[in-house]
């Protein structure tokens, strides 16, 4: 019944675009306009224009949250990653362990890092792992944010590879000449430093970022220490714009373990005598060279060429009853990404972009002790090359219309050789992998938009899981993720914006990576189905107060089963919560020197494993509450509390045969002061 609903309203959406187009040809058509589907939140109003650049998300109809610079730079987080708790319907796993600290998931996809569904941008630069894991976040920190454009479901043909569920672009503050530092002390022995600053001269701008952050961490042998650089040069040369963008990361840490039943609500501080070897370093860089021009009035053209290295040496040990494991990974990446941009006429834009990504990487894991070596247990050497295209059409025959269709396609290539035995394999031949999408918005009247779209994304193994390795005979297919997706917006001025969208994405075949397992290989869980809604409202009744709520209801299944596990057909994938919310309110009367805001984010339970049979856990409500004052009109000070209710969550998993803890922290209490010049 539920499919019907959804397909339905996406067919409903399509049946009155041809009804109204049979009618078109007014003696006079009004002015057109972009339909809007993009909520933001905080920094004040979207501008969407109808002369968009190339790759911008404003040519995208789906449903999209913008996080703006003014809340992001606020932010007092250990990692970037958890910056998304502003956002809604997303689910944040907190693994808490070192560098490997935790990320983000939408759109019914969990965080294990099993499936990392989400494609991470930073500046337009592709930022995941061979794995599509998110570790080149740890490059960016909140006060050098300018904005976070989290986009979701399966329409956008601007991106293949790992955008099984969407996309999340980092743009970080270019141009401008300002001076902007923070400094935090508070639990934990917390202390951060971060300074942003803008110089502009002409037709230069550059800009810099310094980030030092220090913490003990709550519980015992978790301390962190992270240092970041970048630095943004920037020339514009007439109607051509060229830039050069550096960053360099690097941070150590140790790692709490995990916690068995018996210790996890009682102890929760403590770290076991056989986690205290463990911990890491990463070491991360990023290299971008960037081209934007005007081509000419109606034909705008974007480039970008980069270098992004991993070099992550991990000793961890999950319990008593294993190994510790030294996990090195060396990667290094090399892409270029295009787009050209044609606004042919008032009803027409067109658009065609590509990119390629060249991957060499080591995987390496030996057993240690103490983190002595004691034997080697993978040495992988793998290229990796996914180049894709896309085309698409922006029509809109009349002023209240938009339809958007586009198609991507993709290639892989690749080589792999395990030097522990000195055999190479071949890559899975995954054929051109084929894209449609679709995309329909109608504005009846000013400040509702209604949407519908459709869409394949896909996904190929990771590591030795692109390679046809034995037992492996022959070539495993992409899985391919169809999706669609129905909602409508509605904005009436300042006061009041909202948003309701219902989704559903199947995939076939969809493969899980083995995280603990020594060659890397995956399991093919069979066909999934995931479905939900989402609903979200911000209100201002007056310029000083705002208030704002979301929930994300979803359900991720097993719908037909590996025959290798016939008895999971019709179970949920694990730590997948069904329900998602936010909330807050913020007062900043102008003429007063107070800001004060509440807000919190949190989650149901969910499943432990596949086979639903350890029980639910997970669930939390998560309070920040925060009170500012300006000293002067360059500096402000701050007070904050974290887990303000002092809830006991945690993240938990089962490994086979014990479920393991990690606690989060407690209610703490930081200080803050920032100087804008």
């Amino acid at each position: 019944m539920y499919r019907y609903h959804l397909l339905t309203g996406a067919a409903s959406c399509l049946l009155l675009s041809a009804s109204a187009f049979a009618q078109e040809r007014e003696a006079s058509t009004p002015q057109r306009t972009r339909p809007d589907t993009q909520v933001a939140i905080g920094g004040g109003d979207i501008v969407v224009t109808a002369s968009a650049m190339a790759r911008s998300t404003a040519n995208v109809l789906t449903s999209i949250d913008i996080l703006s610079g003014d809340v992001a730079q606020r932010q007092n987080v250990d990692h970037a990653w958890e910056l998304f708790a502003r956002l809604p319907g997303v689910v944040l796993t907190d693994f808490n362990q070192g560098t490997t600290s935790g990320r983000f998931s939408i759109r019914g996809f969990n965080g294990e890092g099993e499936i990392n569904a989400v494609k991470l941008l930073i500046d337009g630069v592709p930022s995941n792992d061979n794995a599509g894991r998110m570790d080149f976040i740890d490059l960016v920190s909140p006060l050098d944010i300018a904005s976070v454009d989290l986009v979701r479901g399966t329409s956008d043909p601007r991106w293949g590879l790992h955008a099984i569920a969407g996309s999340a672009k980092i743009k970080t503050r270019t141009g401008g000449t300002y001076l902007d530092a923070r400094g935090i002390v508070g639990a934990f022995g917390t202390l951060d430093a971060q300074l942003s600053a803008g110089i502009e001269t002409g037709r230069l701008s550059q800009n810099y970022l310094l980030a030092y952050r220090r913490t003990e961490g709550y519980r015992a042998h978790a301390d962190l220490d992270r240092l970041n650089f970048a630095g943004k040069w920037f020339y514009a040369l007439g109607s051509v714009k060229l830039g050069v963008i550096v960053r360099h990361g690097r941070a150590e840490a140790d790692e709490p373990g995990y916690l068995t039943d018996a210790d996890a609500y009682t102890e929760r501080r403590r770290s076991y005598a056989v986690s205290e070897t463990d911990g890491g370093t990463r070491r991360l860089s990023q290299y971008s060279l960037h081209l934007d021009a005007d081509l000419a009035s109606r034909l705008s053209l974007t480039a970008t060429g980069y270098a992004n290295s991993i070099d992550d040496d991990r000793y961890v040990r999950f319990s008593a009853d294993v190994a510790q494991q030294r996990r090195l990974t060396d990667e290094q990446q090399y892409g270029v990404v295009t787009g050209l941009h044609w606004h042919a006429a008032d009803w027409l834009m067109a658009e065609a972009g590509g990119d390629v990504q060249w991957q060499h990487n080591r995987s390496l894991r030996w057993t240690t002790d103490r983190r002595a070596i004691v034997s080697a247990t993978r040495d992988q050497d793998f290229d990796l090359t996914v180049g894709g295209g896309y085309a698409q059409a922006i029509v809109t025959p009349v002023h209240w219309l938009t339809v958007t269709p586009a198609w991507r396609i993709d290639r892989v290539a690749g080589r792999y050789t395990n030097r522990l035995n000195g055999i190479s394999y071949p890559l899975n031949d995954y054929g051109t992998i084929s894209q449609p999408k679709l995309s329909v918005a109608l504005t009846p009247i000013t400040g509702i938009t209604a949407y519908g779209n459709y869409g394949r994304t896909f996904q190929i193994g990771a590591g030795s899981g692109a390679f046809i390795v034995p037992p492996r005979i022959r070539d495993v297919e992409p899985s391919i993720n169809e999706g669609l997706e129905a909602g409508m917006k509605l904005a009436q001025g300042r006061w009041l914006t909202a948003r309701a969208a219902v989704w559903q994405q199947v995939a076939s075949g969809e493969l899980r990576r083995r995280l603990n397992d020594p060659s890397g290989e995956f399991d093919n869980i069979g066909k999934t189905r995931r479905r939900g809604f989402d609903l979200e409202i911000s209100v201002r009744p007056v310029s000083s107060l705002s208030v704002w709520a979301s929930w994300s209801h979803q359900k991720a299944v097993i719908r037909v089963a590996d025959p290798a596990a016939p008895l999971t057909t019709g179970n949920e994938i694990d730590h997948v919560p069904r329900n998602v919310y936010t909330a807050g309110v913020e007062w900043a009367p102008a003429a007063l020197p107070w800001r004060a805001s509440l807000w919190g984010n949190g989650q149901s339970s969910y499943a432990l494993n596949t086979a639903n049979d350890q029980g639910r856990y997970g669930a939390y409500l998560q309070i920040t509450a925060e009170l500012a004052y300006r000293v002067t009109r360059a500096i402000e000070a701050l007070a904050q509390v974290r887990n303000l209710t002092n809830d006991a969550y945690e993240y938990v998993w089962y490994d086979g045969t014990q479920r393991l803890h990690a606690p989060a922290d407690p209610r703490s209490v930081f200080a803050a002061i920032r100087t804008r010049f």
